[in-house]
């Protein structure tokens, strides 16, 4: 790799980084509830980025490729997670008396709402978890389905109206 191309990776790279560092962590963090290992995740999902685009890989669409990079490692994550003690987790800091009850209930809600999008049919399902849960926007979706932007849009306002029906009554 000549040291202009390199130049050039590394201003895509960062220009990326600003764009989607944020939700890419708040993605792992949903995913994998600790926002230590959730940071290390994001961080080796654009250090994993690199070394495809030093090897001369090509990317269509940024975002897509990163969540995809992310969702790997969060399954490999999973995969090697162990259970702590609860006297090893006080030892490495960690302290059970924090109220937390607000966070808490926004993350149940977020999850009632995700586990919700499951029960809706399969189009609609598909075009949610895109657009709500990796974050897309209607003209990445556009280039992963091959669908119109419009279509899209009226799938997604068509699933919101069902699932917001849905929650009303679970």
């Amino acid at each position: 790799m000549t040291p202009k191309h390199e130049t050039k990776q590394q201003v895509i790279l960062s220009t990326a980084h600003e764009h989607y560092g944020k939700k890419l962590n708040s993605y792992a963090f949903f995913r994998v509830s600790n926002r230590a290992v959730s940071e290390d995740l994001v961080q080796d999902t654009f250090r994993k980025t690199w070394s495809y685009l030093v090897k001369g890989g090509k990317i269509d669409v940024m975002k897509s490729f990163l969540y995809h990079v992310l969702k790997d490692l969060i399954v490999d994550e999973y995969r090697k997670r162990k259970s702590s003690s609860l006297d090893a987790l006080i030892a490495n800091g960690f302290e059970p008396g924090e109220d937390n009850s607000e966070r808490l209930v926004n993350v149940l809600d977020g999850k009632r709402a995700i586990l919700l999008i499951s029960s809706l049919p399969e189009k609609y399902q598909k075009v949610l978890k895109m657009r709500y849960v990796q974050d897309l926007s209607l003209k990445e979706m556009s280039l992963i389905t091959g669908q119109s932007k419009e279509t899209l849009a009226v799938q997604v306002h068509r699933g919101l109206k069902k699932l917001k029906a849905l929650y009303k009554f679970v």
